[in-house]
């Protein structure tokens, strides 16, 4: 079975109403051109004027965190039933800067991961090592034990070495190869795995050529259109 091809944005806490309205028309305009699936995954009080401008186009929508709690008291969460009322069809769970900045942990995000699969969502799994675990050689054992915690039977991997993100820095495409190898030989064969680490249009098309690259969790790249669609062509014409 053929690997989706998917580039998502996370464009994390950046923007505004008027500019999420002409970020979102110029890739409107285009993307269906782009020949790879997309999604994109905008602050939270942005989700009911991206599900308005995206519906019926062929970009999903999605979200950047999600509880692990069904409902209750938890003040300034939001469930996965929630999300999927706005025609969230992805959310983001694990992302390196949740789980260094808020202290999230495995078990945690293993939570936040079953909660989204039970509401019908396609969680985005993130894993990934920081650059003293990379330079210690630990690498997969990181990897492996993120991974590891949560029960996996559908969903999205990106793996996104947390020494890489926002800092100008990405992994080669050789280094993006190997960890994504070992992790499709512990994930069901047709599991997407993106790439999210400082992806730009110029090392894009070099990172998805790479045989276990599905596509990528783009950042900041994603909060420019040309930029944006330029990496969703890259990975739609990549050669595997």
């Amino acid at each position: 079975m053929a690997r989706t091809r998917l580039v998502a944005g996370n464009w994390k806490m950046h923007g505004s109403r008027e500019t999420i309205r002409a970020l979102l028309d110029a890739i409107v305009a285009v993307v269906d051109a782009a020949g790879a699936q997309c999604a994109i995954c905008p602050p939270f009080p942005y989700l009911a004027q991206v599900a308005e401008r995206l519906r019926g186009t062929a970009i999903a929508w999605g979200a950047q965190n999600v509880a692990e709690h069904a409902q209750g008291a938890y003040t300034g969460e939001v469930s996965a039933a929630m999300l999927a009322e706005f025609g969230c069809r992805y959310v983001i769970v694990g992302h390196s800067e949740r789980r260094q900045l808020y202290g999230e942990t495995d078990a945690q995000v293993a939570a936040k991961f079953a909660a989204a699969r039970k509401a019908g969502l396609t969680p985005i799994l993130c894993v990934g090592e920081t650059l003293a675990e990379r330079d210690a050689g630990r690498t997969t054992e990181v990897v492996a034990r993120q991974l590891g915690a949560v029960a996996f039977t559908a969903g999205v991997v990106a793996y996104e070495p947390v020494w890489a993100i926002g800092t100008g820095r990405n992994a080669t495409p050789e280094q993006a190869q190997e960890v994504h190898a070992f992790l499709r030989e512990r994930l069901p064969r047709d599991t997407p795995i993106l790439y999210g680490g400082s992806v730009k249009p110029q090392n894009a098309a070099a990172i998805f050529a790479m045989p276990d690259v599905d596509g990528g969790l783009i950042g900041g790249a994603s909060l420019v259109a040309a930029d944006f669609l330029a990496i969703l062509r890259a990975a739609a014409g990549a050669k595997r």
